[in-house]
């Protein structure tokens, strides 16, 4: 199994040519050619996360987050982004990012993130979800429920004891997708990130935005597409290491 094949079974599922303009999915660090003893999946790859790599002896690391979003004119060990590829390089990891093509995929970030907020009856477009809840209920009774679900602290813009039905959704920085929501006639709008002002005309529009942290709303995707490759590999009986960063959120190695 090559770096090469992994790409291609994320490609099946989050197509690569989905992803948005400004957007640098694909393999970005790393040969194509090079055998896969294992694949660490992550949000993002820090420094931590790469430790964690080269602990569990893995030649692969696929996060939802890509490095090298603006150009790259250098990589010295005095930048972040360059540090972080050098010990890729120097430890013979490849690296694969997945991010807005698999926001937007079938079974991808956001059609997990609606399944774990208990909706049925999902639908929507590109990055935003919508569906019901089963039963309505008061907007801090749901608010505990993301935080238990999600693991999680929810902040909640508007009246706690409005009750909530129809709820629209968008993960990660997706605050201003709360349109989206509003047009659909929602009672709700849950995102990861959302600014202040932002949330001040959601809640005016009549919402009740739950904020649940970027990393709490994406990170379940991850583990999906964890799973749906273990399950490719598992049909073609291909015996390679998969495994999920154990890593906290925003976990960084203390400086001296």
């Amino acid at each position: 199994m090559t770096v090469q094949d992994i790409l291609a079974m994320i490609d099946a599922v989050a197509p690569f040519e989905t992803q948005e303009e400004w957007d640098n999915c694909g393999l970005l660090v790393g040969s194509p050619r090079q055998e896969v003893s294992g694949i660490l999946f992550a949000l993002d790859a820090t420094e931590p996360v790469i430790d964690e790599a080269v602990r569990l002896g893995v030649s692969l690391i696929v996060t939802h987050h890509p490095l090298m979003f603006s150009p790259v004119r250098r990589i010295t060990d005095e930048d972040y982004e360059g540090r972080l590829i050098s010990r890729m390089l120097e430890n013979r990891i490849s690296l694969i990012a997945a991010h807005t093509n698999l926001d937007r995929a079938e079974d991808g970030i956001n059609d997990v993130l609606a399944a774990l907020c208990g909706l049925s009856d999902i639908s929507g477009h590109d990055f935003f979800r919508i569906g019901t809840l089963d039963s309505p209920v008061s907007a801090q009774d749901y608010a505990h429920r993301l935080e238990e679900t999600l693991s999680t602290v929810v902040r909640i813009y508007g009246p706690a004891g409005q009750m909530i039905s129809r709820v629209g959704l968008c993960s990660g920085g997706g605050g201003d997708s709360w349109t989206d929501a509003s047009s659909a006639g929602c009672d709700a709008f849950v995102t990861g990130e959302i600014h202040h002002h932002i949330a001040l005309a959601a809640v005016d529009s009549g919402l009740v935005v739950f904020e649940c942290g970027h990393f709490a709303t994406e990170e379940p995707g991850i583990r999906a597409l964890a799973q749906a490759l273990q399950n490719s590999m598992n049909t073609l009986k291909c015996n390679v290491g998969v495994y999920i960063s154990e890593i906290p959120a925003y976990s960084f190695p203390q400086q001296p």
